[in-house]
Order: C-alpha cells, then sequence, then structure tokens
C-alpha cells in the first residue's frame, strides 16, 4: 500500500463503519481510491444501499483527496455537495474515486465517483471544500 498523510491520523468512527480503506493515491496529481464495504445494514427496504451512505463515502474520498494532495497540511471541511445517483448499489464492494479540479489558498473543488465491484458507475459526486490548516483542526479531535 502507498504510503501518504493519512497514515500519521487516526481513522475515524465513521470510516471505521464504512469500511474505509485506502487502495492507491497519486498526490501530486490530487488523486485518490479508496475501498468500503456496502454492508446490508446501509441498504433501504428495497434492498439498496441508501444514499445517505453513498454521499457519505463519496465526501470521505472526496476530503482525503485533498489531505493527501497536501500531503497532510490541510485538513478539509465541506462547503456544498452534489451528488448524482446513477444506479442502484447493491450491498457489496463499493469503490470510490476522487480528483482535486482545483486547490485554492481557502477553498478546493473535487470530483468523485464510486463504482460497484463490476464496474457500475453509482454515483459522481462535485464538492466545494474549506480548507484548513490541518493542526487547527485536528487539535479538536479526541483520538479514539
Amino acid at each position: 500500500m502507498i504510503a501518504t498523510a493519512l497514515d500519521h491520523i487516526p481513522m475515524p468512527p465513521v470510516a471505521k463503519l464504512l469500511g474505509w480503506r485506502l487502495v492507491d493515491a497519486r498526490p501530486q496529481d490530487g488523486w485518490i481510491r479508496m475501498a468500503f464495504d456496502g454492508k446490508q445494514d446501509f441498504c433501504n427496504p428495497a434492498g439498496f444501499i441508501q444514499g445517505g451512505m453513498l454521499s457519505a463515502m463519496l465526501d470521505d474520498t472526496m476530503g482525503p483527496a485533498v489531505f493527501v494532495m497536501t500531503e497532510g497540511r490541510l485538513f478539509t471541511t465541506t462547503i456544498s455537495m452534489t451528488v448524482n445517483f446513477l444506479a442502484p448499489a447493491r450491498p457489496g464492494p463499493v469503490t470510490g474515486e476522487a480528483t482535486v479540479t482545483q486547490l485554492g489558498k481557502t477553498i478546493a473543488f473535487v470530483e468523485g465517483r464510486l463504482t460497484s465491484a463490476e464496474g457500475t458507475l453509482l454515483a459522481t459526486a462535485s464538492s466545494s471544500i474549506r480548507l484548513v490548516e490541518a493542526p487547527l483542526a485536528l487539535q479538536f479531535n479526541p483520538s479514539p
């Protein structure tokens, strides 16, 4: 596995819940790939992963793309996120990819996508993200 700035911070409980795992990253390109567990517990009555859980996976892919790109100097807080749900997501492995499209001094723009194990595009997202110096942001996060 590739070493990134993510190796130096504790994994938050929500990431554990989602089964979040770093698969690959190209920090210089602002690109990251994550794996998630699409658990049966995340499903709606129709048997598909609920959209809020997919949105959480997208958010937990796009923010880390910035963190990795900035070598852990900048933490992110989402200002806005637009999600497009393209196909029903069945329980099972879900892959998230994100690319930082613009990194400014205080705001970043990021695009993300989720795919199923079969390669079906499940959802896409774009996000505006506020940038915060990591030491300031992470001092308020008690270690689990």
